[in-house]
């Protein structure tokens, strides 16, 4: 599951938000799975929890698709880990999905501000 963490959070983020955060995470340099939902987690301050259940299906889905690149190497704590990176293709579905998620934060802020 990939949701909010906190006393109060609910439910589940917008669709296809988690293969946005990956692809950004991964577009700064190559990780493994754990390493990816340790960043999203560690840069969102932890408002944001990624579990596997949630993490290896959408790393499959987006290799799969093409926006994503594996290669096996070593971790930092000497283990055998896929290391994902960003593909061209991923780079320019990630430019659309920035500016979608954009439009749909912005929509949301303005329809939150009025009366």
């Amino acid at each position: 599951m990939f949701k909010p963490l906190g006393r109060d959070a609910q439910g589940e983020l917008m669709p296809g938000t988690l293969d946005m955060l990956v692809l950004k995470t991964v577009s700064r340099a190559p990780l493994h799975g754990y390493a990816i939902a340790e960043s999203i987690q560690r840069i969102s301050e932890d408002a944001l929890r990624v579990e596997e259940g949630a993490l290896y299906p959408a790393l499959h889905r987006l290799e799969v698709k093409g926006l994503l690149a594996a290669s096996w190497g070593t971790s930092e704590n000497n283990r055998r880990a896929k290391f994902y990176r960003l593909t061209a293709q991923g780079r320019k579905q990630l430019e659309q999905e920035a500016g979608y998620w954009a439009r749909m934060v912005a929509g949301v802020a303005r329809v939150m501000e009025t009366a």
